[in-house]
């Protein structure tokens, strides 16, 4: 887009050049990736839900897997940098009601109006392999898969004890209960524990391998592998039966059989078997079960329970011990009944104070131990360290370890593993979701619909309140596909997160239609390389994806040790408004990224989402930072015009050879970083490299007549730097600069920091430091003439020696080499030993080198003459001053 001499003038105008650009891409296909392509670089963001807009939070996430798809595209890569849809869900009913439609057409309008927003952002998807989980043609494989996992023997039918959303009015995953409140993870209301039957998926069995494989993802963060193996929780233990009245023996699970002697009670979980088959003789029993099992967890505390008039009898002492219903102990952990040692356990200890039952003490600190056994009172707080035994016959003195190894064969246990992981309920009772292939028949019971009659489609959706589908008369009722007789279809729906536990595997061959996905290609391009989304999924959505990947591996869907989805993961941090506050419209402290656009254009939206911190970090929203990024895009996009229009008095060869000679070895350097900085996913270092170096331009253009070739092989890189993150100004820019072809086409900067750099930019830029402080000190208004005096070699030595010495002093002294410097290389000496550390050094030489290299810029600042002098050139009053990486200074007036 050609600009007149008005036009660039007052820079560019967004408003034009980004929907140019935009078609610019498009036509030439730039993010299309081909089915063919081998191994490509697979970068993902977590999909978006449709709620109808997009906010700050969708854009700094987008805009991480955009630039780096960009950075690895122009970098020669095949790049996969798809873009789908998370339709089904709750929200879309909810948002359906209130608007008087459907959620369909609710769920498309909004898919439409977030699509044209990615569009205006720049985003370089391959819309060709757009998904949206709510089509048939992506549920159908829901079903499909389902159907599969049923026959490899993981999905099962069961009543289970559930969390339910009375506001929802659907069944709640564990995992989507929030807090110790135990809220619903969508709309925050208290849930309620139901007895239910419901459609299971038994990732129990996985349950082993998902925790152990944790420890090879080397790129995910270390907290999400932590919240993962806290979810799935594995606990070594042993069971061990109790023999309880007439009902026989009855296993528990602990993880501290070294206790059992100090055993005084033992307790039933509410839904235990032998707890109900008491309750059917004992109405007190009776009473405390159904209330424990329709309350709330938080309605009741560790002391409630009930006593059942029936005896346990411990196994190690012979001793007969109440039993008690415990709403603490829970069914689906463990066993469901548990011994228990209020000596020894905190919440065992709170009840037995409650309820009067005897605390005896078994273990008692050893002798490492940091207590000793006298300061330990089990009456009045329990002791839940390892230890040594007492009371326990001819187990005294036995350390707690030992004895949980030997007593499991002397009680008849078994070694037992158990998991906090729970089987993987994904019934729902809502309508926006996929129906669960299942048709109930009197005479077959649950029968799968036959994979020729998927996708088993959503009905008209009805007004209702409970289940949607139970309501679809006509829809439900169905043949048997067995035995030809009356049946009813399932009416539940699939929890959503099995439409993300494998859409990353539907964008590998999105219009496939005899499969979920192609293997062949899958498997080669599978896992994604990064993966980037917000920390809110680290347990449900990834453990589900993990979960989903092994099991398709098992069943030959994927092949070639495909087992985990995402090679390399990152969890954005959140955009807090300008009050330190997380961008929220309650708090009405939110930024539509619609105004910012508008306003700013694209490019400076996504310039200062990417400068203002890591992507794992949080950052506050602020217009000066907003400002400061359209100006410099702004700065950019001027210099180059200045240059192409003649504004800048660039000649081929320039006198000036030094000063070229430096620029081109910084241009080399910030290439080099940045580089760098993209591959670490450090976005805001890259950037601060680019500034710098335009700054540098700057300064270069104002000290002298620049060389063509160096200035405008500067202003390219430039633009190639900036393309991932402004790709609109940066496209400007290159056709300004008449280049050939597309930029987010062309090949990356190629630029290698010469040796030392890192040691060479630091003396720079500390001595440029110290001159400023010299001068604004001691009140310099005009200096003439700057020198700096390089420190000699045996200054280099001597820290040398600190770096190493204990005692810093005489280590010096007892030098040979330098002795000869007598009390000054002591004195030196002495300076050096109160600091801790001692940063790497450029050899005399070097020194000399780097800054009269960079003399110029010296010069420039402070309008004096800089005069750099070698060791053996200064004066020993000034070299006295000297130290390695800091010469002295001498300013005269």
């Amino acid at each position: 887009m050609t600009t007149t001499g008005d036009e660039r003038e007052r820079g560019f105008d967004h408003t034009a050049i980004e929907p140019h650009w935009q078609e610019a891409w498009d036509d030439a296909d730039v993010f299309r990736i081909e089915d063919d392509a081998t191994d490509p670089e697979y970068v993902l963001a977590m999909f978006p839900y449709t709620s109808g807009s997009l906010h700050m939070g969708h854009v700094r996430n987008y805009t991480i897997t955009d630039a780096f798809a960009r950075f690895e595209r122009m970098r020669g890569e095949h790049v996969l940098h798809p873009m789908g849809w998370d339709s089904f869900g709750l929200p879309a009913e909810n948002a359906a009601e209130e608007r008087d439609t459907n959620p369909r057409d609710w769920t498309l309008k909004c898919i439409d109006s977030m699509k044209e927003q990615l569009t205006e952002m720049g985003f370089g998807y391959d819309w060709e392999r757009e998904i949206a989980t709510c089509e048939p043609d992506y549920y159908k494989w829901n079903q499909w898969l389902f159907k599969r996992f049923d026959d490899a023997g993981l999905v099962e039918r069961q009543g289970a004890e559930l969390n339910w959303c009375p506001s929802c009015e659907t069944v709640l995953a564990d995992e989507q209960v929030e807090g110790e409140d135990e809220l619903c993870w969508r709309c925050d209301t208290p849930i309620e524990h139901r007895e239910m039957d419901q459609w299971f998926l038994t990732i129990t069995d996985y349950a082993e391998e998902l925790l152990d494989a944790l420890d090879g993802l080397d790129g995910w963060p270390n907290n999400v592998r932590e919240m993962q193996r806290n979810w799935i929780g594995k606990q070594e233990g042993a069971s061990v039966a109790f023999e309880v009245g007439d009902y026989g023996a009855v296993d528990i699970f602990t993880t501290r059989l070294d206790t059992i002697y100090g055993a005084t009670y033992f307790s039933l979980a509410p839904g235990h078997e032998v707890a109900q088959e008491i309750a059917e003789d004992n109405d007190e029993v009776a009473e405390y079960i159904e209330i424990a099992e329709g309350a709330d967890e938080d309605d009741l505390d560790v002391t409630s329970g009930v006593f059942t008039g029936e005896y346990a009898t411990n196994p190690a002492t012979g001793e007969e011990i109440p039993v008690y219903v415990a709403d603490y102990v829970l069914t689906d952990v463990g066993t469901g009944a548990l011994y228990a040692v209020p000596a020894h356990d905190d919440r065992d200890h709170e009840f037995a104070e409650a309820h009067d039952i005897p605390i005896t003490q078994v273990v008692e600190p050893g002798p490492e131990a940091a207590v000793d056994a006298d300061e330990i009172d089990v009456q009045e707080q329990a002791y839940t360290e390892d230890g040594v035994l007492v009371d326990s016959g001819e187990y005294d003195g036995l350390h707690s370890e030992q004895a949980r190894g030997e007593f499991v064969e002397v009680f008849d246990g078994d070694h037992r593993t158990e998991y906090n992981l729970r089987d993987w309920g994904i019934s729902r009772q809502r309508y926006w979701g996929t129906p669960i292939p299942m048709i109930d028949c009197d005479d077959c019971g649950y029968v799968p619909v036959p994979d020729e009659d998927l996708p088993v489609e959503l009905p008209e959706f009805v007004h209702t309140t409970g289940n949607p589908l139970d309501a679809a008369e006509e829809w439900k009722h169905v043949d048997c596909p067995e035995c030809g007789g009356d049946a009813v279809r399932e009416t539940d729906t699939m929890d959503t997160f099995v439409d993300s536990s494998w859409y990353f595997l539907r964008y590998t061959s999105p219009d496939l239609d005899d499969a979920p996905f192609d293997t062949e290609r899958a498997t080669d391009w599978m896992p994604v390389d990064q993966y980037v989304g917000g920390i809110e999924h680290a347990v449900m959505h990834l453990l589900y994806a993990r979960f989903f990947t092994k099991v398709l591996d098992d069943i030959d869907l994927l092949s070639g040790g495909v087992r985990e989805p995402f090679t390399n993961l990152t969890n954005q941090g959140m955009v807090l408004g300008a009050d330190g506050n997380k961008m929220s419209k309650s708090l009405g402290n939110g930024v539509s990224p619609q105004r910012i656009i508008e306003e700013y254009g694209a490019d400076t939206a996504r310039l200062f989402i990417m400068e203002a911190a890591q992507p794992e970090k949080e950052f506050a929203w602020s217009a000066e930072g907003v400002q400061s990024a359209h100006s410099f895009l702004q700065n950019v996009y001027e210099l180059t015009t200045d240059y192409v229009a003649g504004d800048v008095a660039a000649e081929s060869g320039s006198e000036d050879a030094a000063i070229a000679a430096y620029v081109a070895r910084e241009i080399d350097a910030t290439a080099a970083a940045a580089t760098t900085e993209y591959e670490q996913f450090r976005f805001n270092h890259a950037l601060q490299a680019v500034r710098e170096l335009v700054s540098l331009l700057r300064r270069y253009e104002e000290a002298t007549d620049p060389d063509t070739e160096t200035f405008e092989r500067g202003l390219v890189t430039v633009t190639k730097l900036l393309a991932p993150v402004a790709p609109h100004v940066a496209e400007e820019i290159w056709q300004e600069l008449d280049n050939e072809g597309l930029l987010a086409q062309a090949d990356w900067p190629a630029g290698e920091a010469p040796a030392e750099y890192d040691l060479e930019r630091r003396l720079v830029e500390d001595t440029r430091e110290d001159v400023r402080d010299i001068v604004e000190t001691v009140g310099i208004e005009d200096p003439q003439r700057i020198t700096l005096a390089i420190a000699p070699a045996w200054k280099h030595r001597v820290v040398d020696i600190a770096r190493e010495a204990d005692n810093v002093v005489p280590a010096v002294m007892q030098n040979q080499e330098l002795q000869q410097y007598g009390e000054a290389a002591a004195d030196f000496a002495k300076d050096l030993a109160g600091r801790a550390t001692f940063p790497d050094l450029l050899a005399p030489e070097r020194e000399v080198e780097a800054l009269r290299r960079a003399a110029w810029l010296i010069e420039r600042e402070f309008g004096a003459e800089v005069v750099v002098q070698a060791p053996e050139e200064a004066d020993d009053s000034l070299l006295d001053n000297a130290e390695p990486g800091r010469p002295a200074i001498d300013i005269d007036e």
